[in-house]
């Protein structure tokens, strides 16, 4: 057994939109408590993310998953989930999926605050 790498969730209310800082492996073992928090946070009224994935080291199609579902949730209430990412690897996946086209990708949690 490897070690295990959790997922840490952090939120914070700026202004009236949440940013959600993830960090660790976005993976089929940890991605259902980021759904779950999302899930939460949306049932609370909270309809304008921003996901920070600044700290996130792996993320795959369970996580991108999570993320397609959040936006949907999100969307079907007018809000917006905004992303925040400057690592390579990942902007990669985005960009092999066609979800960059999807979401919104800033470098900075002030510029996907600022866009949203």
């Amino acid at each position: 057994m490897g070690v295990d790498v959790d997922l840490t969730l952090a939120t914070r209310d700026v202004d009236g939109k949440t940013i959600v800082a993830v960090g660790g492996e976005i993976d089929v073992y940890t991605a259902p408590k980021l759904r779950d928090k999302i899930t939460e946070l949306v049932a609370a009224g909270t309809y304008d993310l921003v996901v920070d994935m600044e700290a996130v080291e792996f993320l795959d199609s369970t996580g991108l998953g999570v993320l397609v579902g959040g936006l949907k949730k999100v969307r079907a209430h007018d809000g917006s989930l905004h992303l925040v990412c400057t690592q390579d690897r990942l902007l990669k996946i985005f960009r092999i999926t066609g979800l960059a086209k999807v979401f919104m990708i800033h470098d900075s949690a002030d510029a996907a605050l600022a866009a949203s």
